[in-house]
């Protein structure tokens, strides 16, 4: 230790020392037991998360299929490019069966005109796949949202343990105060 320095005593919680109480040993255990479950919970979740949302991605790319679909009726023309109409629409499957339904084109397109539909397996309209870039890319941040949420939450529990076991230990030192304090002498007020 230095000459008037203050000496860090590293793991001082499970070392033995008359001062050194019940309660401070739960602590250090813990404080173990939280940094354990966010590396590790937290690493995993993440992992795990990441996983399954890009095996779903993958599911999804290989079950949807494009389709051209002819349009029955028009799309009406707005001043917006990003607006889209709800229009009547007949597309062919691959068992040459012949389906209509409704699906959102683009404004301003005319009946007669073609567009790509995606179908899924029962040959149903549905969305667009994303792309296996898109893919990894959501499946990253899901994971790292996953791996966030039980960071975040086994950092609160722990800090909530460490807040309960703190008012103890208050109440334990209020409680032997009252005993000990007497002996001291002369109170004033």
């Amino acid at each position: 230790m230095r000459a008037g320095g203050r000496g860090k005593m590293w793991l001082w919680r499970w070392r033995s020392n008359p001062l050194r109480r019940r309660d401070d040993v739960l602590e250090a255990w813990l404080l173990l037991a939280v940094w354990v479950l966010i590396a590790v919970g937290g690493t995993l979740a993440g992992l795990l998360t990441a996983r399954a949302a890009d095996d779903v991605f993958a599911q999804q790319r290989a079950e949807r299929t494009p389709v051209r679909a002819v349009l029955l009726t028009g799309a009406p023309r707005a001043e917006s490019k990003s607006y889209r109409a709800l229009v009547k629409v007949r597309w062919t499957l691959a068992d040459g069966s012949t389906r209509t339904g409704t699906t959102l084109v683009d404004g301003g397109q005319k009946a007669g005109s073609t567009v790509m539909l995606w179908t899924n397996t029962q040959g149903n309209p549905t969305t667009q796949p994303p792309s296996g870039t898109d893919a990894a890319v959501e499946a990253g941040f899901f994971g790292a949202a996953s791996g966030l949420a039980v960071t975040g939450l086994t950092f609160g529990a722990g800090g909530a343990a460490r807040w309960w076991l703190n008012r103890r230990r208050i109440d334990q030192w209020d409680s032997e105060w009252d005993l000990v304090g007497p002996r001291w002498g002369h109170k004033t007020g």
